[in-house]
Parts: C-alpha cells; sequence; structure tokens
C-alpha cells in the first residue's frame, strides 16, 4: 500500500525544486561570507583582541575567533531566514501565485506553513553546515560542539521565518521588509551579542537584544562551540526562541487561511 506524503513534505518539495537551481551558489555564498567574517574580525581585529590585557577575561576565557565563531552561524541563519519570509512569501501570495494553485488542491494553509517552516530549518541548516565548515578550518574554532550548534541556527531561524511570514502574508505593499532588514535585522547583527558581550553595551540596547531569538541561540550555540553549557540555561534559551517559531506559526497559518479562503 502506498503511503501518501504529508501535505507540508509536498510544499517542501516544491521548494526543492527551486533551489536545485541555485544550491551551488547558496552554499558557495554561505560558505565564503563567513569565511570573510572570520578572517577580518575574528582573526584580524581577534589579533588586536587578545593582547588586551584582560579582554580573555571578559569574553568567557576564550580567544576573540572562538567568541565570534558561534555568533557567525545564528546571524547568518537569521538572515537567510529572514529574507526568504519576506518577498517570497509575498511573491507565493501576490505576484506568481503559488500559493491561490496549491489552495485550489486538497493542501490548506496550515500545510503551506508547516512547509515553509520545514523549508526554513533545512535552509538554516543547509547555511549552518557551511559555515561550521569554515569554522572547521581554524584551529580555535574547530570543536565538535559545531554540530549541535547547526541544530541552535535552525532554531534562530524558524524563530524569525516565522513571525515575518506572519507579517508577510497581512502585508499588502512590500514598503515594510526594508524597514525590517534595517531596524531589525541589521541591528540584532551587529548588537545581537554575536561580536561582543551585551555587558559592554547600553542597558537599552541589552534589553533590545535579549528581547529577540538571536541573543538566545547565540549564547546556546557558544556554550556548544566552547564546552561552557548550562543545560538548565539552554533550556530556558531554547524555550524561548521556540516560542516565537510557535507564535509566529498560529499567526501565520490564521491570517493565511484568511487570505486565501475568504
Amino acid at each position: 500500500m502506498q503511503i501518501a506524503t504529508p501535505g507540508p513534505l509536498r510544499v517542501v518539495s516544491g521548494h526543492l525544486v527551486v533551489f536545485r537551481r541555485l544550491w551551488r551558489l547558496n552554499l558557495l555564498s554561505s560558505f565564503v561570507q563567513p569565511m570573510l567574517y572570520l578572517l577580518g574580525l575574528g582573526v584580524g581585529v581577534g589579533a588586536l583582541v587578545d593582547r588586551n590585557a584582560g579582554s580573555t577575561a571578559t569574553l568567557g576565557g576564550v580567544s576573540y575567533v572562538a567568541f565570534v565563531a558561534p555568533g557567525l552561524m545564528a546571524t547568518t541563519a537569521m538572515a537567510v531566514c529572514a529574507a526568504e519570509s519576506m518577498w517570497p512569501v509575498m511573491g507565493g501570495l501576490k505576484w506568481r501565485r503559488d500559493y491561490h494553485g496549491i489552495a485550489a488542491t486538497p493542501l490548506d494553509a496550515s500545510d503551506i506553513v508547516f512547509g515553509h517552516m520545514i523549508w526554513m530549518a533545512m535552509r538554516a541548516g543547509i547555511t549552518g553546515a557551511a559555515v561550521a565548515t569554515a569554522l572547521a578550518f581554524v584551529d580555535d574554532t574547530r570543536s565538535w560542539g559545531l554540530l549541535p550548534a547547526v541544530i541552535v541556527a535552525m532554531a534562530v531561524g524558524i524563530a524569525f521565518a516565522m513571525p515575518i511570514m506572519a507579517y508577510s502574508v497581512g502585508a499588502e505593499m512590500d514598503g515594510g521588509f526594508p524597514a525590517i532588514q534595517r531596524f531589525v535585522i541589521i541591528p540584532l547583527f551587529l548588537f545581537g551579542g554575536a561580536f561582543y558581550p551585551l555587558s559592554q553595551l547600553p542597558e537599552v540596547v541589552q534589553w533590545f537584544a535579549r528581547a529577540f531569538p538571536l541573543w538566545h541561540g547565540v549564547v546556546v550555540a557558544r556554550g556548544f562551540t566552547t564546552g561552557d553549557t548550562d543545560w538548565a540555561g539552554v533550556a530556558g534559551h531554547l524555550a524561548y526562541v521556540l516560542l516565537w517559531a510557535a507564535v509566529g506559526t498560529v499567526i501565520s497559518i490564521r491570517r493565511l487561511a484568511k487570505r486565501l479562503y475568504p
């Protein structure tokens, strides 16, 4: 007896068809960009930071490049999944109308949303694995902790993808997407704890960073890569990250159902 493929996996298969045409370029950019950041910030700037007396104590007793490495994985997953949940989602509703075509089949809004979530987890995993490969070339960042850090990057990716999808599904115009990039994604990239401890920033910036999932993912990934893992803290941080994903998923399903079945 043939087992029917679940609806979300059918949606994922559609994403894979498109990705198959661009996978080489995506993997190359996912590897080269973090490698450049690693060489420029981690190795170049890191050499200056490590010379400063007491800097390793501020960074938890690790070198600067080891401190930055897990942040690169989480921030890259955030950026990729956020971008994939803006214009592509709106395109599925307004321009290409892919979602309307799917809605004409036995699949429904929840299949589309869960398919997007699974695909975003896969994209974050592919990107995280490429970054981990780049990090494995450097002695200070080579660690078995890179493997669970990839999973953390996947969680961070969907934690941004699903709330942004919820916004994209309800948006009529794409004018809000550049604002999300400029005022949320880029500031989090710079001030989300990837490149220096939050304690070095003004308190208002610390609260801003802690409110979003990125910092929580960076803390967990850094614990894995440096071998300083607080399992109670891991559970708390990941629960908060996954809460963002869950809330975004529920809102996305409700909004998409209203758009497809008015």
